[in-house]
Parts: C-alpha cells; structure tokens; sequence
C-alpha cells in the first residue's frame, strides 16, 4: 500500500507544456511559478516582445 498525497494545487509549465504540483520549496511564491524544473527555466521559449515595436527602427 503506497502513500497518497492529499490533493495539492497544479499549473501547466510554459516551457514544456506539462501539469506540475505544488512542492513545499515554492509554498511562499507559488504565485510567480512558471516553470517545472531549472531546465525548463533556463529553456523557456523568447517572450513576443511585439508591443514594444521594432528592436532595430531605420533611422532617417
């Protein structure tokens, strides 16, 4: 007979798409977790920066 976690909160990871739990290390800023693991922090896909207009505009 296995151990059965009680129900813990979950998001999806931005980076590789898949569910992850809640882990007692993030219990003070679940909030701003975005990633599943370091390596898909340090993966993460280019934020769109579109908003902010072109990155090298032509000058007169």
């Amino acid at each position: 007979m296995s151990h059965q976690k009680p129900h813990l909160p979950q998001k999806k990871c931005l980076a590789c798409n898949k569910m992850f739990s809640w882990r007692k290390k993030w219990a003070k800023d679940w909030d701003q977790v975005r990633y599943c693991s370091e390596r898909c922090r340090r993966n993460k896909p280019a934020e769109s920066k579109a908003s902010d207009g072109p990155t090298n505009p032509r000058r007169p």
